[in-house]
């Protein structure tokens, strides 16, 4: 029986291995539950370096919908091959917390991968026609009758939603939300003036702020940040206020092979260091983490707790 238990072992160890040398043997689609303008743009530029990498084209999908539960359900029923992964946000594990029911299980129907990349901090954005230079005219502003704020986000219940509602408290204002499908419609509603003010995440952000398109207030980091080193930090500005900003993130379909799983990290790990990778991420203001397999299941773990307290604060019910 142990000799039958040992060739057994050694038969899965063979099939794992195997799976992980033949991987992959045609094209991934990396999966992406929101619209274009959020990370999808990071997704891209990883996918782009996996492709040259690993010699089979690792090709972008965005599934927006239901605030990303649309797509992440893709991936949750598709073949666990490592041929269908998924890059997302917070807004995965937030989900979680703000719907009653889901048709996937967040925890048990996928696999962390690696966690590309930490966003570092929100950026406190304005349409250039709001009357304010500074985030105290800009609180003094909010906290007229007649200023009707408005705020958009990439849907009910993302990162920049609870991190904006915790904010707004903290400030002593009240803004109304404009959910989007999307990091990129969000900003643009700000650009052309639907909403007047927002927080958000770097990447889709900075374009429109080098252009000055927006004008930008502050920095939500513990730091400023180097893509932007001009704008100071909450603090800086004058309010106690931080939130890290969250991440963009890889996934894949529970029981794909750890072999597979192993192979993708490693293969992430080397395309961060890449010049060309780097200088890309430090132009989109994100900071590359290409963790283990291992260490981003226990930051995952922190982060459902994490978010968890968040949704409460923000007072978001589940709907």
């Amino acid at each position: 029986m142990f000799k039958t238990l040992i060739g057994f072992i050694v038969a899965l160890t063979a099939v794992g291995t195997a799976l992980s040398q033949g991987y992959p043997n045609r094209a991934v689609r990396i999966i992406v539950p929101a619209g274009t303008g959020g990370p999808d743009i990071v997704a891209r530029v990883v996918g782009a370096q996996l492709s040259e990498q690993l010699g089979q084209p690792f090709v972008v999908e965005n599934r927006p919908g239901a605030n990303g539960i649309v797509g992440t359900d893709v991936v949750a029923k598709s073949a666990p091959d490592g041929h269908t992964l998924m890059v997302y946000s917070p807004g995965f594990v937030v989900n979680k917390f703000v719907h009653k029911s889901l048709p996937y299980d967040t925890e048990r129907d996928f696999v962390p991968v690696t966690n590309l990349v930490s966003s570092g901090g929100l950026f406190l954005a304005l349409n250039p026609s709001l009357p304010a230079q500074s985030i105290q005219e800009f609180i003094a502003y909010a906290k007229k009758p007649e200023a009707k704020l408005a705020y958009s986000t990439p849907g009910v219940g993302n990162n920049w939603h609870l991190a904006t509602e915790v904010f707004s408290q903290k400030i002593g204002i009240k803004m109304t939300h404009v959910p989007y499908k999307g990091g990129g419609p969000a900003v643009a509603a700000l650009v052309s003036g639907e909403v007047q003010a927002m927080l958000a995440s770097p990447a889709p952000l900075l374009p429109h702020y080098k252009n000055k398109r927006v004008k930008v207030l502050a920095y939500s980091g513990d730091k400023r940040n180097p893509a932007a080193p001009e704008v100071p930090t909450m603090k800086e500005a004058g309010v106690d206020y931080y939130y890290d900003g969250g991440w963009f993130a890889m996934f894949a379909p529970a029981k794909t092979p750890q072999e597979i799983v192993e192979t993708l990290a490693r293969e992430v790990r080397t395309a961060m260091q890449k010049p060309q990778v780097k200088e890309r991420m430090a132009q989109l203001g994100v900071l590359p983490v290409a963790d283990s397999p291992a260490e981003f299941r226990k930051f995952m773990e922190n982060e459902f707790r994490a978010y968890g307290e968040m949704v409460r604060l923000a007072g978001v019910k589940p709907e």
